[in-house]
């Protein structure tokens, strides 16, 4: 028998007849100029010894300017004594008025604040001599008299004047000051240069305590400002989804450079993917050609085993070059995200299986309900079960990308399976889509994370048809969107959960 005219060969394809090829990636724009770590840890430090040396000179100028006001109030005191008991002339910027006449001072109406202070003098080397009793009127305080007590006897009257001088000094509140010797009269003693408030110097300790404690908050803050950008970076790292935005690069120099590096390097990895894409989807265009010549070949051999023999192996071929354009293509995701019903999209997926007569059941998750209701008012009632609208389920994924993966899904359930069961639940942070293998041999859940890896099938996969990267696409697209796909032990077979990030 002579064999069929064969038939015209196709033309040939031209050499630009592939597939577009699509342009590089953007790289990403260099990180603005920005202080350094080095740079920033220096200024800090000498910030932090500057404010430290600033409060450190204002506290001990405070000090030292105080205790010379108390020093000079104190030998007013002392001098106002000898003046008093001598009869001369007062220190300098201390005056005695006149005599005041018999009564006075008495109680002023707008001084309601009176501490009268009497000290017993017994004069220089007298015994029991005149008594020196001081008047003091206040408006503003009542002195705390009772802690000089004791320098009567350790240092005799004047010093215990001089002590009372520099109480009125340090607490700067404008007293009227009257004295009386023995049965004298009471005389006015005015010595506002000594202990008023125009000649007191500024207490800068307080403002220096309370500055030194801001300078520092302000450093912690700046320095936990550093570290909370790192680890945002991290936290952007780690949650990165969209492969087409580079990182956004923050704080100091060097995160800048760290975060320009990683981008650079993502883009790098973006562009040899979708080179390897290119040249698959290359391959893939140009296989087609002597793809159809060989089953159009195909199907003029009378040997019918030896036919399907071939078909069969022309459709393995084709559907693993399929399977790895696929891979790549779900290793890129360029499809764009939006929002979209998860629970639809899963209700979809099953009815279309369905209509195509496989078994592909939708599982209601199990309800959960609260326990009863009750106040002091009102009896305890059962919360009624939620509506549709209640288990709806909105995320922000890619659909396409959703639909490939859970297909696999399925499909993996369906060839080692008698059913697939899926279900969906959610909560506030995550959603889980779960398909179950019901009636399959089962499979070691830890078993199947190996069989994650591209071309890896399991030991039980037989001639069942497949180029072992269903559960890597599925896997790659978890990952893209912040998710991850894992196994579980069911009680009738194995079940894979895609588990996504509802953010």
């Amino acid at each position: 028998m002579r064999d069929a005219p064969e038939p015209p060969s196709p033309e040939p394809t031209a050499p630009d007849a592939g597939p577009a090829e699509a342009p590089p990636p953007a790289r990403p724009a260099p990180a603005s100029r920005a202080l350094g770590l080095r740079v920033q840890g220096v200024l800090l430090v000498l910030a932090a010894l500057v404010c430290g040396a600033a409060a450190a000179w204002a506290w001990a100028w405070s000090d030292a300017a105080w205790d010379a006001r108390l020093a000079r109030a104190r030998t007013a005191g002392v001098q106002l004594y000898h003046a008093l008991d001598a009869g001369g002339t007062p220190p300098v910027g201390v005056a005695l008025s006149a005599p005041l006449p018999e009564g006075a001072p008495a109680a002023d109406p707008a001084l309601p604040y009176t501490t009268e202070v009497s000290f017993l003098s017994l004069g220089p080397g007298a015994i029991g001599g005149d008594r020196l009793r001081l008047r003091v009127l206040s408006a503003e305080l009542s002195y705390p008299v009772s802690s000089i007590a004791g320098d009567e006897a350790a240092g005799g009257p004047a010093a215990s004047l001089g002590a009372f001088s520099a109480l009125l000094a340090r607490w700067c509140a404008e007293p009227r000051v009257f004295a009386r010797l023995g049965d004298g009269p009471w005389r006015r003693v005015e010595g506002e240069a000594i202990w008023g408030c125009a000649d007191a110097p500024a207490d800068l300790r307080a403002p220096a305590a309370l500055g030194l404690v801001l300078v520092a908050a302000l450093l912690l803050g700046r320095w936990s400002a550093i570290s909370a950008e790192f680890r945002a970076a991290a936290a952007a790292m780690r949650a990165r989804r969209d492969e087409d935005a580079p990182i956004p690069a923050r704080g100091p120099a060097e995160l800048r450079e760290i975060v320009g590096a990683v981008n650079l390097r993502l883009a790098e990895e973006r562009e040899r993917l979708e080179k390897r894409a290119l040249v698959l989807s290359g391959v893939s265009h140009d296989l087609g050609a002597p793809a159809t010549r060989l089953r159009l070949r195909a199907a003029l051999i009378e040997d019918a085993a030896l036919r399907d023999k071939l078909v069969r192996d022309l459709d393995e071929m084709t559907d693993m070059l399929d399977s790895v354009l696929a891979f790549t293509r779900a290793e890129i995701g360029g499809e764009a995200r939006r929002s979209l019903s998860l629970t639809a999209l899963v209700e979809a997926v099953v009815a279309d299986y369905a209509d195509l007569g496989r078994p592909v059941t939708l599982v209601e998750p199990p309800a959960r309900r609260a326990g009863p209701v009750g106040t002091l008012f009102l009896a305890a009632r059962a919360p009624e079960p939620p509506g549709p609208e209640a288990r709806r389920v909105v995320i922000e994924a890619r659909p396409l990308a959703l639909r490939r993966a859970l297909g696999n899904l399925i499909d993996n359930a369906l060839k080692y399976g008698r059913r697939a069961e899926v279900s969906v639940e959610a909560d506030a942070s995550r959603a889980r889509i779960a398909v179950t293998d019901a009636g399959g041999p089962g499979a070691d859940a830890a078993a199947m994370e190996a069989l994650v890896a591209p071309f890896a099938r399991g030991a039980n996969a037989g001639a069942a048809k497949g180029a072992g990267l269903g559960l890597s696409v599925a896997a790659a697209i978890a990952r893209q969107h912040g998710g991850a796909l894992s196994f579980e032990a069911a009680p009738e077979g194995l079940r894979a959960v895609l588990a996504l990030p509802r953010g």
